[in-house]
């Protein structure tokens, strides 16, 4: 099942994203991909930094799912070879206060942060309280969002999802919905 969930402040929307047939990319290499087992991140851990790429740079996120960004918006596709689209300019993102949407596809999850503070880090959250801590990405230029991507253990349950600012301050919280 897939889930697609997304924040902007306090609110809390889900939609289902359509997908659409595309042949597979050809991945960049990149940084390897913390797994749950080893990312239990502790409250002092320090604030990740966020990878800039270069628009339409396809980045290997693991499992066989790619990542690329355009000005647009996120673009992925999964070892099922479809490709797919998340928006930030058809205005279900309101980038001026703290954003946050969440695509979960078995172990794999992603989704856009942003909004006017520079981000810290995107902490994934399961039901037994394993916190993996997700890689960001965003442009050149910090155009006031970025994607985020993490795999973690499988469960039967939902995770939550939270983005903290530089101060580790919480922005924005997704919280664990029952599936």
């Amino acid at each position: 099942m897939k889930k697609y969930l997304l924040a902007a402040g306090a609110a809390v929307t889900s939609a289902v994203a359509a997908a659409a047939l595309a042949a597979p990319a050809s991945a960049a290499p990149a940084p390897s991909v913390s797994t749950a087992a080893s990312a239990v991140v502790s409250a002092a851990a320090p604030v990740a930094d966020v990878r800039t790429v270069r628009q339409g740079q396809r980045v290997d996120a693991g499992g066989g799912h790619t990542l690329w960004l355009t000005r647009e918006g996120k673009h992925w596709t999964g070892p099922d070879g479809f490709e797919q689209f998340r928006s930030v300019v058809d205005g279900n993102l309101d980038l001026t206060r703290p954003a946050l949407s969440h695509q979960g596809e078995g172990t794999f999850h992603s989704g856009i942060y942003g909004g006017p503070e520079a981000p810290g880090r995107v902490d994934v959250t399961d039901a037994e309280g394993r916190v993996t801590r997700a890689t960001l990405l965003q442009l050149p230029g910090r155009p006031g969002w970025g994607v985020w991507y993490a795999h973690t253990a499988p469960s039967d349950r939902d995770v939550s999802v939270a983005f903290r600012g530089r101060d580790e301050r919480l922005l924005v919280e997704l919280p664990a919905t029952d599936s």
